[in-house]
């Protein structure tokens, strides 16, 4: 068992449902719309990646509209400078695709929740030595549950996991069995061009899915 202390600088949102909504390719113009969409099917939590048209803007009117109630911020952030844009734009969450202590120390800087991706061992104890939120295993279908099991093992256990990439309504269960409570959802929650009353469905089978993963995994731990 590992004696690691953890140094989250700033702890994990004890939300109801920790799902995360990724908005990869989103335009301002409509995020208001597919925010309200996603937060009335039971989102608490929605990521802009950097790598969306006018992510600025986008994060911005989701947090001057929802950020009361709603973890709002950023995905794909490479840089400290990007971390003072978001924070300026009003985003509370820092996501990256990697671990990079400059980013981290901007974000931690701006009482930012952290969420950097990690793949090893070595990266998983360097984001959480760094006071990392949360971990992000990416891309978790390369790892897949069994994968994220044997890592869990050899992380503390109050340490927050979280996984994303290839994570969909239909694979929920395997990963919650693996330990996974965090989900993020990309392609199979939004894609560029999709309605609000389209991410509204999707948002509802995705929050139905879950609960009912988590469900079953705890059934199944009570014997």
């Amino acid at each position: 068992m590992s004696t690691f202390e953890l140094k989250a600088s700033v702890p994990w949102p004890d939300t109801r449902r920790a799902l995360v909504a990724i908005m990869r390719g989103i335009r301002p113009e409509e995020v208001e719309a597919i925010g309200e969409a996603l937060i009335d099917s039971g989102f608490e939590i929605i990521e802009v990646p950097l790598n969306s048209p006018e992510p600025f803007a986008s994060i911005e009117r989701l947090a001057r509209r929802f950020g009361a109630d709603c973890l709002i911020g950023a995905g794909t952030v490479v840089s400290a400078a990007q971390c003072d844009k978001v924070a300026a734009a009003g985003g509370r969450l820092m996501v990256s695709p990697n671990v990079n202590a400059e980013v981290m120390a901007a974000a931690q800087a701006h009482g930012m929740v952290t969420m950097p991706g990690v793949f090893t061992a070595t990266e998983a104890y360097l984001a959480l030595s760094l006071g990392a939120s949360a971990l992000k295993f990416f891309p978790a279908s390369v790892l897949g549950p069994s994968g994220i099991a044997a890592l869990r093992a050899i992380l503390p256990q109050d340490a927050v996991l979280g996984a994303v990439g290839g994570i969909s309504e239909i694979n929920f269960g395997a990963y919650a069995a693996a330990g996974i409570r965090t989900f993020g959802l990309g392609s199979s929650l939004y894609r560029p061009g999709m309605s609000a009353e389209e991410v509204r469905r999707t948002a509802s089978a995705s929050i139905k899915a879950y609960e009912l993963a988590m469900h079953e995994n705890a059934r199944a731990a009570q014997g």
